[in-house]
Order: structure tokens, then sequence, then C-alpha cells
């Protein structure tokens, strides 16, 4: 399973990644994009939108389910990957490269508190 070293991750299977402007770029997890099978479909926040860290704010829908993406960190949406959105299946084919959204935290001390790599590893063990 590809879990870079460089980001966070959310136990709901998001990943964050502070970038140099102090903004944070959120996606799904390698292993959440496996789980979840050909993605068809994405609905993601409306941008200015403000969510709450653990809030529902995005839906990826895929041939298997539909599933709720998780705000990594409270803050304010500021963009979204609209390229995503029109071909969801490049998530499917890199969740790391093709992030949903990046939001400006209300606290950047907050990306703190997500898992590290390894910690994040080791929860997909123990949900082996």
């Amino acid at each position: 399973m590809n879990i870079p070293d460089t980001l966070r991750y959310a136990t709901s299977h998001e990943w964050a990644r502070l970038d140099a402007d102090g903004l944070i770029t959120v996606g799904i997890t390698d292993h959440a994009q496996s789980q979840l099978g050909d993605i068809v479909f994405l609905e993601l926040p409306a941008i200015g939108r403000i969510v709450a860290a653990g809030e529902e704010c995005a839906v990826v829908e895929s041939v298997k389910a539909a599933s709720d993406i998780y705000a990594p960190l409270a803050g304010e949406i500021v963009r979204i990957n609209q390229e995503a959105v029109d071909n969801p299946e490049l998530v499917n084919q890199d969740a790391y490269r093709h992030a949903l959204f990046v939001l400006k935290p209300a606290n950047p001390a907050d990306l703190d508190t997500l898992l590290t790599p390894a910690q994040y590893r080791a929860q997909l063990e123990a949900e082996a």
C-alpha cells in the first residue's frame, strides 16, 4: 500500500499536506480509493465553505458505493480540483497526485493531531 511519508492522515482515510503557502491540500488515500473501486462521481465542497474537523464535506461515488469524505482539519475551502470532478477516475490512477480540495486551516498546528505515516500503517494493519 502506498503511504507517502510526507503526508498526515485522518483515521477516516483522508490525507493532508501542508503546502508552502500555508494551505492544506486534502485527498483520499490509496487505501480508500482501492476499497471504493472505480470512482465515477465526485461531489466536492463549495469554495468559501467553512468546515469543522471531522465534518462530512464531500462525497465520492464508485461502482460499489457512495462514501462521505471528511475534512481532516477545520478551515475554509479555498480551491477544489475541478479536473478530478470532470475525470473522477484520475483519483483511482493516483490518489496522492489528484487531491480533492485545498483549505485554509483555522489552526495550522492542528495538522499535528493527524496520524503520522507509521500510525496510519498501523491502523491499516489493525483493520486488515
